[in-house]
């Protein structure tokens, strides 16, 4: 039988040995989160693209491109939108983000908010999630209509991220760090998305939502920085910058607009199903 002594060593070295393993993925410094959820968020499922144009059938919004290894930085902001939600409908989903990786490559590492129909009522909360991990629940900073998300993404040495979202209305913060090394670093995201759970999910109707400057009042916003240069969206090369459309397959399910003058700001509207 082993003494009392020696079965606390064993138990000490099992503990030891879990965080250990835990470590490679589980982010930190721990903060408040669930491991709980629904559904996640892909990479885009392109279904067709033209130049500077491109569709897909869970994203909308914008996307900047370039070479592997690249892309070090997104910012982002928006106004969380007031998703419309019917009692007796099925649910519906809508998320939206910003990132690094998901349009070329099959990682995205990425922070956001949804806002959702669940059972005839809405949903809001923060989220941030390192494709192909499952996302976390962010249970430390509070989503209501109205309110201005801004959010970060930034790569440092040796495949570290780091994600940051602040609801700037509430002022409250969140950000938190892990290692990616699989990851691609070629693209830059603004993004609503319709999520995935054994497939596309059904969009939320969020109405219009609204990304970057002028709409949110932050500055240095939608901007990332791609082989060094930083700038807003609409900054870098108009080859690698891409808008995006939802589509289903016979109708469209959310609409991107045009850039704003300073580059920086777009809307992304919500299109209703056909009949």
């Amino acid at each position: 039988m082993l003494s009392r002594m020696s079965g606390a060593r064993i138990l000490g070295a099992l503990v030891v040995l879990l965080a250990t393993v835990l470590v490679s993925y589980a982010p930190s410094p721990a903060q408040s989160l669930s491991g709980t959820s629904r559904h996640r968020h892909d990479p885009a499922i392109i279904r067709e693209r033209h130049g500077r144009n491109a569709t897909s059938t869970n994203w909308s919004g914008y996307a900047v491109t370039g070479a592997d290894g690249s892309v070090t930085d997104v910012k982002g902001s928006w106004i969380v939108p007031t998703v419309i939600c019917h009692a007796g409908a099925p649910d519906s989903y809508s998320s939206l983000w910003v990132g690094i990786d998901g349009f070329t490559s099959s990682t995205v590492e990425q922070i956001g908010i949804d806002a959702d129909c669940v059972s005839g009522t809405a949903e809001y909360f923060a989220w941030f999630e390192f494709y192909p991990h499952w996302p976390y629940t962010i249970n430390t900073v509070e989503v209501q209509p109205g309110d201005t998300i801004s959010a970060e993404v930034s790569y440092g040495a040796k495949g570290q991220f780091t994600v940051t979202l602040t609801n700037v209305y509430r002022n409250q913060s969140f950000s938190i760090s892990t290692k990616m090394q699989q990851a691609k670093l070629s693209s830059a995201e603004w993004i609503v998305e319709a999520p995935w759970s054994s497939g596309v999910l059904p969009l939320a109707n969020f109405g219009l939502a609204e990304f970057g400057q002028r709409y949110t009042r932050q500055t240095g916003t939608c901007y990332a920085t791609v082989s060094g240069k930083t700038g807003a969206i609409g900054s870098f090369n108009p080859a690698s910058v891409i808008q995006i459309d939802m589509v289903s397959s016979d109708a469209t399910k959310a609409k991107t607009s045009l850039l704003s003058k300073d580059g920086s700001s777009f809307t992304d509207a919500w299109y209703s199903p056909e009949p």
